[in-house]
């Protein structure tokens, strides 16, 4: 079959980087984590002081340090997946925090962190064969992808998720204080200026508020499947 870009945006918490890493194990794609990419900036300026006492971002000094964030991914052969790594550390768990969780929003709304990580991002995809998830992959870094899906659920349902995935980590979490992340999230990374989360006009919609991963996996296969055919 002929390679195709596959992107798969959506809220945050209802799991598009667990269906697009397993979909691409499956089909023997690529997977970038976008979310991980702000995630890795997020976290990088919770450790170099770059956030005021009110949570807004010390722009300044942050677009200053961008050359030093460098960001990659290392296929991790016992769990089958990819994990994060910001300037040659290991950060997947870190930046899975909570903590990051609230400010992520806040650095992901930046212009020149979106223009830093979107041409990144770009670059990965030159040669298709991708499978990419974030908020803006169909619409600002992959408007030509052959297959874009976008994926919702009630706010309570990825809440929910979110706390399980946490506390299955031995993570510390508090379902009110998740909701309200969650929440907090959706509106603003609906209403941010640049590239805000809104769904593309050709993408399809999955609602997996009452989907099992089984019947999710063979949905995104079904629409893989029929992607693939159009373009031979």
């Amino acid at each position: 079959m002929k390679k195709i870009t596959i992107a798969i945006d959506g809220f945050s918490s209802c799991g598009k980087s667990t269906m697009a890493k397993d979909l691409a194990r499956k089909i023997g794609y690529v997977y970038v984590d976008t979310g991980a990419m702000y995630r890795s900036v997020t976290l990088f300026a919770m450790r170099n002081n770059l956030f005021n006492e009110d949570g807004s971002v010390k722009t300044t000094e942050l677009e200053k340090m961008m050359n030093d964030i460098q960001i990659s991914f290392v296929f991790n052969n016992e769990t089958g997946r990819p994990d994060t790594y910001l300037n040659g550390e290991l950060v997947e768990k870190d930046i899975r925090t909570l903590d990051v969780s609230s400010h992520v929003s806040n650095i992901a709304a930046i212009p020149f962190v979106r223009k830093a990580m979107v041409a990144q991002q770009q670059r990965m995809g030159k040669d298709k064969g991708l499978v990419m998830d974030g908020r803006d992959i169909g619409t600002t870094v992959f408007p030509e992808a052959e297959l874009k899906i976008f994926v919702t659920a009630s706010s309570k349902v990825r809440a929910q998720r979110r706390f399980d995935e946490l506390k299955e980590k031995g993570m510390p979490a508090d379902f009110n204080d998740i909701l309200k992340n969650v929440e907090e999230r959706d509106y603003i990374d609906s209403h941010r200026e640049v590239s805000p989360l809104r769904k593309a006009e050709d993408a399809i919609e999955l609602d997996n508020s009452n989907m099992t991963i089984a019947e999710q996996s063979e949905w995104l296969m079904q629409k893989y499947t029929l992607a693939c055919e159009k373009v031979q």
